[in-house]
């Protein structure tokens, strides 16, 4: 016996992500550098050489961004100073992260230049982004959807306790 399979059609379901349209309709305009005049609520910690931010955009909750606080757009720019507190930070960040969200892994990564994915390439930041075994899914695979499962504001809260 032959077993036959129809396809139903499927209208699709819309992703209320309603912080994307910001993003989308603004994000060629910015007429100020995120790190040198960060927002007051998403910024994390401030040192003498660095600072963390969360991404206004994160590709997951708790998306961090670590940056010094020299407006320099090449890696090989930074001072040993500059190099160390962003490698501190980012540990910091790592910690503050595991505490706060318990995630299965971290992806830690510097995107220089526009061809390497850098959405700000003027000033160098290194993206620290927690992952869950459960949070690749067929959503940004095949609908180039991002799904983030908690509230940007909720984030701050959450690690600002903890960082």
């Amino acid at each position: 016996m032959r077993s036959t399979h129809y396809a139903r059609a499927v209208s699709p379901k819309p992703l209320w992500a309603p912080w994307r349209l910001e993003y989308v309709q603004h994000a060629d305009e910015l007429d100020r550098c995120v790190f040198c005049e960060p927002e007051p609520e998403l910024l994390l910690h401030s040192g003498p050489q660095a600072l963390v931010v969360l991404n206004r955009f994160p590709y997951a909750s708790g998306h961090l961004l670590v940056a010094p606080h020299r407006h320099v757009g090449d890696l090989t720019e930074l001072s040993d100073d500059e190099a160390l507190e962003i490698h501190r930070l980012t540990v910091r960040g790592v910690a503050a992260l595991r505490a706060a969200y318990g995630p299965h892994g971290f992806n830690l990564g510097w995107n220089l230049g526009l061809v390497a994915g850098a959405g700000i390439q003027d000033h160098v930041h290194l993206h620290v982004v927690p992952r869950w075994g459960g949070d690749t899914s067929f959503m940004p695979v095949l609908g180039d959807v991002k799904v983030i499962p908690d509230a940007l504001g909720a984030t701050r809260r959450k690690l600002g306790d903890v960082f």
